[in-house]
């Protein structure tokens, strides 16, 4: 092989390396939609634990001996209104993580930037309006299903996205 097709073939690689290394960058603007939204959902998510915090305090349900600030209470594992927010906060860690992975991934394939971007924002929406109905305002059915359902829909079809454009590779 000659070494101007060697350098060819080499700089042909670097130039679709370069490529996707620039759509993980803050000059796309896909990328930084993911970034924003993704902050927005890290801290949902940390905001989760002080809920569990706070509903502690203001029922005086502690789990642990050490953690009994108040006299004249016992050690208590269910009180309803802990375990729900414990129960949103969990189902935040089973669905917003694998999202986040998803949606990293669904940036490198270049997406279209109106469609991505909408998607981000919708998926942390759902989220958020999961954790209002769930957590802090107790609201019937379906209102919590259907805030499920978008984020897991739209995980499913930026999974679909990806593996669309890369099955030609396998």
């Amino acid at each position: 092989m000659s070494s101007s097709h060697m350098n060819s073939s080499s700089s042909s690689s670097n130039s679709n390396n370069n490529s996707t290394m620039d759509l993980l960058t803050l000059e796309n603007p896909v990328f930084c939609c993911y970034l924003f939204w993704a902050t927005v959902l890290v801290v949902k998510m940390l905001l989760m634990s002080l809920l569990t915090a706070l509903q502690r305090f203001r029922y005086k349900v502690f789990p642990n001996e050490e953690d009994l600030f108040f006299k004249n209470i016992e050690v208590q594992f269910d009180d309803p209104r802990v375990e729900r927010v414990r129960r949103a906060h969990r189902n935040d860690m089973e669905n917003i993580l694998p999202y986040f992975i998803m949606a990293l991934i669904y940036v490198c394939t270049n997406p279209n930037p109106m469609i991505a971007c909408n998607l981000f924002r919708l998926a942390a929406i759902a989220r958020i309006v999961h954790t209002l109905v769930y957590a802090v305002v107790a609201v019937p059915q379906p209102s919590r299903i259907l805030a499920f359902a978008t984020m897991l829909i739209i995980t499913f079809y930026m999974a679909a996205v990806v593996a669309l454009r890369t099955l030609r590779f396998i």
